[in-house]
């Protein structure tokens, strides 16, 4: 019976004989496999990998970079990836590259996880970068990898093994990105750490300007560089840093600040010169003028450069004693010559401040000398404003008129309206404040007060001349014509009679006689009336020509007074 089985094998029987056959061994596709070199054929080796099959392999996959054959010979074991068990014709099919690419990615994955370099070199160029050949795993170099700065020239690059970094691993899309240049700033991170160790804040080297830019040059100190400020390269005032320096100098810095932490070192060039800033205040004295350059115009002012690396700010408002509100250039301009006034020196802060119109004469203080209390000017009227009137005069300065002091009889705002922009007028100066640079002057002054002393009394005849008539009354003015006063005699004042009491009666321009029956000299008010006038009239006549028992009747006496009258006229 058991040849019988002998004789016909079932399934498993068969699978416990090809266990049998293959040691144990688990032969599975897409796995590396070991193999024995049988034969060398041409281009190709046959490769028997245990499975009672062989299969073909290129003799370009064993080749290493840089050999054109390899040192192959039959007998020798190789590793082989394992596609297939067997093809159409029967052979197994292998591949040495891809063996060596899964070998590849498993050392490498290793090396990614801990984060180190790995051999390699450049053999191919790609868009964006180059290919990178791994030992059996190709990787990507993007171009911006490839060094700390840009290379114009990668020839020299090309097929030499040198270390790189993995930035990212993808097995199963078969991607990986190497980078070179992290390898690069790696080494000049140590380097620079221990060239940092061997520098001191204050000690002087010399170094070679290797780059230019608006804010400063950037210094080589012999494999570290170090950032040479604008304004550390010298006292005075540097608009740009190629004013002083140029690339491919040899230049003596002074190591003026290490951070530890970034690395980054800050040099000095003036440091190595005599401060100018020493004694300043000895050299410009609080008050005294000296000379000196404008080297730069900003909104607030102009910066004067009084010598070399010391330079003062005029301040906009000590620009000009009349000229307020305009902008520095329009008063001076770059490089200009001016002579300027020490205002106020502060060394700690470096700072001095200057003044220009201080160095030239006070225009108040030239006007009041020219002009004293009490004296008469001439000038046109600049504005007129809700308080008064801005006079032009001498040395482009203005005077003011206030309201109050156009005119002794009429309204401030009446007598404003007399007068117009550009007008040409005179006035009286009253007050001259040098200090806050206030000239007060008065038209009406130019004339004398009318309510002053006697020259109006009560019980006194004047002569006016009407200049308006309302139905109240009558609107007058009296005294001298350079500064008449102004009444309004009523309507009930206007004549004894009763019946002559009719505004209408007078027109503009008729000259009457009244009498003054008050005088408010607090108010600056004269009462008149025309009626107090008759009545006295009257009684004089009647006291003169005539009693109450002399007869004569009331038309006689006032006849005989006016025949008396018009005799003497």
């Amino acid at each position: 019976m058991a040849d019988d089985l002998s004789l016909n094998p079932t399934r498993d029987d068969f699978a416990a004989l090809l266990n049998e056959s293959l040691g144990g061994r688990d032969f599975m596709e897409g796995q590396v496999v070991h193999g024995k070199v049988v034969a060398i054929e041409k281009d190709f080796a046959i490769v028997d990998v245990g499975l009672k099959t062989e299969g073909r392999v290129l003799l370009k996959e064993f080749t290493q970079p840089g050999e054109d054959k390899p040192p192959l010979k039959a007998g020798d074991t190789v590793e082989v990836f394992l596609e297939r068990v067997e093809n159409a014709m029967g052979e197994a099919v292998i591949s040495r590259e891809k063996a060596r690419r899964e070998e590849a990615w498993t050392r490498l994955e290793g090396v990614y996880e801990k984060n180190e370099p790995v051999m390699g070199a450049i053999v191919g160029r790609v868009k964006g970068g180059f290919t990178v050949d791994l030992g059996g795993a190709s990787a990507f170099l993007p171009g911006s990898q490839v060094d700390i700065r840009p290379v114009r020239d990668v020839g020299p690059l090309m097929g030499r093994e040198q270390p790189f970094a993995i930035l990212k691993m993808d097995r199963p899309r078969g991607n990986i990105v190497v980078s070179r240049r992290a390898i690069l700033e790696e080494a000049r991170a140590e380097q620079r750490t221990e060239l940092v160790s061997q520098l001191q804040e204050g000690e002087v080297r010399e170094g070679v300007v290797k780059n230019i830019t608006d804010y400063g040059a950037f210094v080589d100190l012999g494999g570290i560089d170090g950032l040479l400020h604008v304004t550390d390269m010298s006292w005075k005032r540097v608009n740009h840093p190629s004013q002083v320096l140029a690339v491919g100098d040899t230049v003596k810095v002074q190591i003026v600040k290490i951070n530890p932490e970034t690395q980054r070192i800050s040099l000095g060039m003036k440091q190595l010169q005599s401060d100018p800033w020493d004694g300043v205040e000895a050299k410009y004295p609080v008050g005294a003028k000296f000379t000196g350059r404008i080297t730069n115009i900003t909104d607030y002012g102009a910066f004067v450069e009084l010598e070399p690396g010391v330079e003062g700010l005029v301040h906009v408002s000590e620009m000009s004693w009349t000229k307020k509100n305009v902008h520095p250039g329009k008063i001076v301009s770059t490089s200009q010559e001016v002579e300027v006034v020490v205002l106020d020196v502060d060394p700690s802060k470096r700072r001095v401040s200057l003044g220009l119109k201080q160095a030239m004469a006070n225009p108040w203080e030239a006007f009041l000398e020219a002009h004293p209390i009490g004296s008469t000017v001439e000038g046109e009227v600049k504005n007129a404003t809700e308080f008064g009137l801005f006079i032009g005069l001498d040395n482009d300065i203005d005077g003011m008129v206030h309201l109050s002091d156009l005119d002794w009889a009429v309204s401030g705002e009446e007598a404003m309206a007399r007068y117009n922009k550009g007008d040409v007028v005179k006035a009286r100066v009253l007050d001259v404040d040098v200090e806050k640079e206030r000239i007060s002057l008065g038209i009406k002054q130019l004339s004398g007060d009318p309510m002053q002393g006697d020259v109006f009394r009560k019980g006194q005849t004047v002569t006016c001349t009407v200049t308006e008539v309302t139905s109240g009354g009558i609107e007058v003015k009296f005294g001298e014509d350079e500064a008449p006063m102004t009444a309004f005699i009523r309507k009930s004042d206007l004549s004894r009679d009763r019946a002559d009491q009719r505004p209408e009666r007078f027109a503009v321009g008729d000259r009457v006689d009244a009498q003054i029956t008050n005088v408010d000299k607090a108010a600056r008010r004269v009462s008149l009336s025309i009626k107090s006038l008759e009545m006295a009239e009257e009684k004089e006549a009647i006291e003169q020509f005539g009693s109450s028992d002399s007869g004569a009747s009331l038309g006689d006496i006032l006849g005989a007074a006016l025949r008396e009258k018009a005799q003497k006229d």
